[in-house]
């Protein structure tokens, strides 16, 4: 296995593979690497560790220098220009009436090429942009297209929890996430409160999804009729997470829970629709149950 070192070039990016040659680089070091996209500066944020890499068709790309003073101070300067090459461009979207929003750009270290990232609903023809914007900046002009998600990661914010949003603090990646993930944890599916600023799924409905799976185990589905120690009942809430089912007893109307040897399954989803009416009412209301509340952002 090769013996390889770790660069991310943006806050909390995607973690690239580098062979760290005979550089002497320690993590928290600017470095300057040679990309597919030319040469770039990074930070090191993965010292020397051997990790198993399919290179045989995509060799590895060599740590060309750690940055030094001048390298710094450009890539300060780089920062700057990026700034002012926002305001021109968004300038030159108005002129063309362009129905884009601009979120960001970057400039390669060696100046090579100048890349714009934007949103929009749809297509956009924009060839007479980076027209104008090549005959101002002279160099290759390149206009990316990017999602929602992408968008929140690049110019951050606070989430619903109160706290920075994780794709901007520390998610190299996006996960998959789906609505099943929500119902698995009994959070309510109002979009509210179960989306980002993105628009899109909360990224933290992965966190803890592996901890309430129980595959393997019986499991009755709500408003499936049960028989207890205590008597017959409905399955009302199911707390997968502590392997338990809340059952509205038929005998006193009251709920309790159960564990799962505890329970035997007489008809599956019996009376559903208003075992799924008690069950939202009881997660909303119940101020002891953290499902949902502290949990979650």
């Amino acid at each position: 296995m090769p013996i390889v070192v770790g660069v991310r070039f943006k806050s909390a990016g995607k973690i690239y593979y580098f062979d760290p040659m005979q550089i002497d680089a320690s993590v928290g070091d600017r470095v300057i690497v040679e990309t597919s996209r030319g040469v770039e500066m990074g930070e090191l944020v993965l010292a020397h560790r051997q990790v198993e890499l399919n290179t045989t068709n995509t060799p590895l790309k060599p740590i060309l220098r750690k940055a030094t003073e001048r390298d710094l101070a450009q890539w300060e300067e780089l920062r700057a220009e990026e700034k002012k090459a926002l305001s021109v461009c968004q300038e030159k979207i108005r002129n063309h009436n362009l129905e884009m929003k601009l979120v960001d750009v970057e400039y390669a270290f060696d100046r090579s090429k100048l890349t714009f990232y934007f949103t929009a609903e749809g297509r956009i023809d924009f060839r007479e942009l980076v027209r104008d914007l090549a005959s101002v900046f002279h160099t290759r002009i390149e206009l990316r297209q990017i999602g929602v998600r992408d968008e929140a990661k690049a110019l951050g914010g606070l989430g619903p929890c109160g706290r920075s949003i994780c794709c901007a603090t520390f998610l190299g990646d996006f996960v998959p996430v789906s609505i099943k993930m929500a119902k698995e944890q009994n959070l309510s599916l109002n979009p509210a409160k179960i989306s980002g600023i993105c628009g899109r799924l909360l990224c933290c409905l992965k966190y803890e999804s592996e901890g309430y799976g129980m595959e393997g185990l019986d499991v009755p589905e709500l408003g499936s009729m049960v028989v207890t120690t205590m008597g017959e009942g409905v399955v009302t809430h199911i707390r997968t997470n502590k392997g338990v089912v809340r059952v509205r007893l038929t005998e006193t109307n009251k709920e309790k829970d159960f564990s799962l040897d505890e329970v035997v399954l007489v008809s599956p989803q019996k009376n559903c629709e208003e075992c799924k009416k008690h069950s939202s009412i009881y997660l909303e209301e119940d101020e002891e149950d953290p499902i949902g509340k502290g949990n979650h952002s």
